[in-house]
C-alpha cells in the first residue's frame, strides 16, 4: 500500500527503507490498540473484581462454585473456604472454584 506511493514518487532516489519498515510497523497499531480495548482490558477488570469479591468474602454469605453448587459459607481461610450446601453437609473448597456472591442470609 505504500510501496505503491513510493513508487509514484517523481525522483530518482529510492525511498528511505528505514521510513519504509516505520510506514509498515504503523499499519499495525490501529490493530493492536484495538485487540487491547476488545479483550486485554475487560479480562482485566473482570480478574481485579473476582480478586476483590474472594477478598471480601466473609461467614454467612451465599455463593455459587465453578461446579454449580450453591452454598453459604460457614468458615473462610486465605486459600480454602467451608461451604454449607445442605442441612448437615459441609464442604471444603478452594476459594478460587468460587465464581458468585448471591446475597448474605439474615441471621
Amino acid at each position: 500500500m505504500w510501496t505503491d506511493a513510493f513508487a509514484q514518487v517523481g525522483s530518482g532516489t529510492p525511498p528511505d527503507p528505514k521510513i519504509a519498515l516505520l510506514l509498515q510497523l504503523l499499519q499495525f497499531l490501529p490493530l493492536f490498540i484495538i485487540l487491547y480495548l476488545l479483550l486485554i482490558r475487560p479480562q482485566q477488570q473482570q480478574k481485579k473484581k473476582l480478586e476483590a469479591m474472594l477478598k471480601e468474602l466473609k461467614k454467612g454469605d451465599r455463593v455459587l462454585t465453578s461446579g454449580g453448587i450453591f452454598g453459604t459459607v460457614i468458615g473462610v481461610d486465605d486459600v480454602k473456604a467451608v461451604l454449607k450446601i445442605a442441612d448437615d453437609v459441609k464442604v471444603e473448597f478452594s476459594k478460587s472454584a468460587i465464581v458468585q456472591v448471591l446475597a448474605t442470609e439474615a441471621k
